[in-house]
């Protein structure tokens, strides 16, 4: 896991706005300082030093308890990365 930076606020679509000291990439698991799965990062915009980062949030977060707290840290783990599917050859019937 990695510091990904300071919550902001909930904006009006629900989605949680944080700070940021690096671009991390989207679909990364985002987790609180007590290490509780939050949200995923949805997409980053601002400026590329110090961005602007919007987290959805999990149904199972605490949306009250994450407003109280703004200005707690984020941290951030790597997205997963999905498998390459094999492509299944066709079968060539010879005649």
């Amino acid at each position: 896991m990695k510091f990904l930076g300071n919550s902001l606020h909930i904006a009006n679509s629900g989605k949680l706005i944080a700070r940021s000291t690096k671009t991390p990439s989207p679909g990364g698991i985002v987790f609180d300082s007590n290490k509780n799965k939050i949200g995923k990062v949805s997409y980053v915009f601002g400026p590329t030093k110090k961005p602007y980062v919007s987290i959805r949030l999990f149904r199972s977060a605490d949306r009250d308890k994450i407003e109280k707290n703004c200005g707690e840290k984020l941290f951030v783990s790597k997205p997963k990365s999905k498998k390459p599917r094999r492509r299944r050859m066709k079968a060539r019937h010879k005649k």
